[in-house]
């Protein structure tokens, strides 16, 4: 006999909000007081060993394989959980710190990396905006365009970087260029984009020639640590670290004080927690394997132990959370296209990833962070922070 009692006592200890659930019997509960914000609908049992072993994972499987059905909004229910900060589902339990000892080879990077980004950029191209700028945009204003923002945030970090003409431009996870196409056309610099997705390295060579960027701009399907003998003025990277794993934030930092010259300035945009570092297994298992959201004091500690100066740091969680909420509405907006490639599965998969994002940023779990920081003193830059917003 299933004990409905534990489900029954499990869920109200899970939503901060109202909320309306049907059993696999038929029979329906209400927890909380107050109207419904959404309603859980489960057609079958999920396994109570399962949901004790890992919640995070039992539920997303579940969510994935038609257990449940969400009427409402997905990112409220998952903000729902994040909000009940005594479950034990609650606050940044859900991102909890659940740390593996994979290491993130060269190898099995570009296996992981493989894994989300060479699902086709045909994929990608339906839902993304023209930029294909697959990181968190800047909104300037509400009413800005996906496409607009995601401009906004290149400009900004560029501006950011503090580039001069003729200088050198490393930019570390350089999607499909645009970064550094921006960074040629207008700062006359000389870029160079690496890359581990073989679908992003061939459409990055492919816009270098459509630009006529042949003398400006080079790419390179190769691991940051496998660059040698190489300098740089500046070095960018966006969104990006969280592929890097925590035993391997050291060795990108120093990678990172190798490559750059003296006086050379780097930007950082990253995923990141306010406290514990933090991995999720549903996440790992299913969208990024081998990630890890660095803490904040993590990333200056290292920045620190490096002997780089730490000149500014910016927070955009907002901005990422508006980002991941135009994402989902883009991609619920294609489905008849994304069902001709994609089956049922893989679509509540990313339904739940990119909603599940939105809420955790919402909720305040995680953070999106620029950093700027230089190798040794740097007297070139302004005085003040205007020139990031001229």
């Amino acid at each position: 006999m299933i004990d409905k009692l534990f489900y029954k006592t499990l869920l109200k200890n899970t939503f901060s909000d109202p909320m309306e659930v049907t059993f696999w019997d038929g029979e329906k509960v209400q927890q909380g007081e107050g109207t419904p914000k959404f309603s859980l609908i489960f057609h079958d049992v999920i396994p109570k060993a399962e949901l004790m072993q890992n919640a995070s994972v039992a539920f997303g499987e579940a969510y994935m394989n038609g257990i449940i059905e969400i009427e409402g909004s997905i990112k409220e229910v998952v903000a729902s959980i994040y909000n009940k900060k005594e479950s034990f589902l609650g606050g940044s339990k859900m991102y909890a710190s659940l740390l593996k000892k994979i290491s993130n080879t060269t190898k099995r990077s570009k296996e992981n990396v493989a894994f989300h980004y060479d699902i086709g950029n045909d994929f990608y191209k339906l839902w993304l905006d023209e930029t294909m700028t697959y990181s968190c945009a800047y909104f300037k204003t509400a009413n800005d365009s996906l496409k607009t923002a995601q401009q906004n945030k290149v400009a900004h970090i560029l501006k950011k970087l503090n580039l001069q003409e003729g200088q050198t431009l490393l930019d570390i996870g350089c999607g499909w260029g645009e970064l550094i196409i921006t960074a040629a056309k207008k700062y006359g610099v000389k870029a160079t984009g690496i890359t581990l997705s073989t679908e992003q390295f061939e459409r990055v060579k492919d816009r270098i020639l459509e630009e006529q960027l042949e003398d400006s701009l080079d790419v390179q399907l190769i691991d940051y640590r496998e660059l040698k003998k190489q300098k740089f003025d500046r070095i960018v990277s966006v969104g990006m670290l969280e592929h890097v794993g925590q035993e391997h934030l050291t060795e990108y930092f120093q990678k990172v004080n190798e490559l750059l010259e003296d006086g050379g300035l780097s930007v950082l945009h990253t995923i990141t927690t306010h406290k514990e570092g933090a991995t999720n297994a549903w996440i790992d298992k299913y969208i990024f394997p081998g990630g890890y959201v660095p803490s904040v004091s993590e990333l200056v500690t290292h920045m620190a132990e490096n002997k780089f100066l730490l000149i500014d740091l910016e927070s955009l969680r907002r901005h990422y959370e508006k980002t991941l909420d135009m994402w989902s509405e883009n991609f619920e907006n294609v489905l008849d296209k994304v069902k001709k490639t994609k089956d049922e599965r893989f679509i509540r998969m990313w339904r739940l990833y990119l909603n599940a994002c939105a809420a955790s940023f919402q909720a305040g779990n995680i953070d999106l962070t620029q950093f700027i920081f230089t190798k040794g003193t740097n007297d070139s830059l302004p005085f003040t922070r205007s020139y990031m917003y001229r």
